[in-house]
């Protein structure tokens, strides 16, 4: 019995650490926290869906780099593409091209020192960010990079769900093929996306090159007008809420994690109940633990209130896509999910132009044909073990 209460008295104590670091470090992150906004600019802006057609791009337009390459991601691996990747940035570096990769600490943590080790003696700039630091190492620990962005020469941008590792490229079998949305912006939001990502170098660096007017050349207006919103761990959530309240006739959502929160809940909830569509496609394998179970007592709301649901059942949909009216098109890093909206630094690209926004509807429309209806019934008769991966899912949803 005794040993009972030690072991309860244990786990009351770091229940209580992880507690009042998480708050502690959250409430000193959000008095510090210093938001960027970026006006409507004009780009030419293409959309990639395939790993392989994207890396086919993205690398031919790293090969003719003349000055410098700047790559944010969140996940580098150890496996063919991410060494293909690494020798073509150490080759432009040895051309004489500055070259700058920053990495997320715990997104690339399993590559970490192979990278290194591969990087080591090149003239490649490499750094890790958002590394557990103190006082407060479990919050610190959750706060994540997760913006996938690429600026080659100041003049061609690129963000989006693509990370670098096999997966990426239908290599995994378990989630081949693998289905996201990136973009290749070439115009005027090119300088926002160089902005943020030397805002974040000199955070994780300690080097400070935003002032440099070199890596802000000259840039023309492209064809569709559209806005870049950064955030961190805030703001995203209240951009969402205002383009759901203001819906009036669709809301559609895809992602590959649906976890809400009680503030976009309720919205959709209300939305729903004034006549607006919705329609939220998510995948059917998911590619992380308790990510689906987790979605559950939102779906069954949502189902109950006339929402259409879909799993997507060719490969795995990692898309993060938001479609309001057919008015505006969020297409960029930040998941549908609670550690997108509280947690994570993000990147997102609103477009507004028509004709753009009929064409990504029209990719949308395709996934949804490839995906599968599903009904209250089939995520409400649960076994017993699903029944208890939702219970545990609910108590760690923020961290999932």
């Amino acid at each position: 019995m005794e040993t009972f209460f030690i072991i309860i008295g244990v786990l009351y104590v770091v229940v209580l650490y992880f507690f009042v670091d998480f708050s502690l470090g959250r409430k000193i992150h959000l008095k510090k926290l210093q938001l960027q906004h970026f006006p409507d600019r004009y780009s030419d802006i293409q959309m990639f869906t395939s790993g392989p057609e994207l890396f086919a791009d993205l690398f031919a337009e790293l090969k003719e780099a003349q000055k410098h390459i700047h790559i944010l991601f969140y996940i580098v691996k150890k496996d063919r593409i991410s060494s293909e990747f690494l020798s073509l940035l150490k080759k432009k570096a040895d051309e004489g091209i500055e070259v700058r990769l920053m990495l997320d600490w715990i997104g690339s943590l399993k590559a970490k020192r192979s990278i290194s080790r591969e990087l080591q003696g090149s003239r490649v700039e490499l750094v890790f960010c958002k590394a557990p630091r103190p006082p407060f190492f479990f919050y610190s620990s959750q706060v994540r990079n997760h913006r996938k962005i690429t600026v080659i020469d100041g003049k061609i941008g690129y963000l989006g769900g693509f990370n670098i590792g096999k997966e990426y490229i239908n290599l995994n079998p378990k989630l081949s093929p693998w289905r996201d949305y990136h973009l290749k912006i070439i115009g005027e939001g090119v300088q926002d996306l160089q902005h943020m990502f030397l805002r974040d170098w000199e955070e994780a660096a300690r080097v400070r090159l935003t002032q440099n007017e070199a890596y802000f050349p000259h840039l023309e207006k492209g064809k569709y007008r559209h806005k870049l919103i950064p955030s961190e761990g805030f703001y995203l959530e209240q951009t969402f809420s205002s383009l759901i309240n203001g819906a009036k006739q669709c809301i559609m959502i895809g992602t590959p994690y649906f976890i809400p929160g009680k503030r976009l809940f309720h919205d959709l909830q209300s939305a729903l109940k004034r006549g607006v569509k919705l329609e939220i496609l998510v995948p059917s394998n998911p590619d992380h633990a308790l990510v689906k179970e987790a979605s559950y007592q939102y779906l069954r709301k949502l189902l109950d209130l006339g929402a259409t649901v879909y799993q997507y059942q060719n490969g795995f949909f990692h898309s993060k896509i938001l479609i309001i009216d057919d008015k505006v098109c969020d297409v960029g890093t930040a998941n549908f999910d609670k550690r997108s909206f509280y947690l994570n630094h993000e990147m997102n690209c609103y477009t507004y132009d028509p004709h753009y926004i009929e064409k990504i509807r029209g990719v949308l429309k395709q996934d949804q044909s490839e995906s599968k209806l599903i009904s209250q019934q089939d995520i409400s008769m649960l076994n017993p073990w699903t029944f208890c991966k939702e219970m545990v899912a609910r108590s760690i949803s923020l961290f999932l």
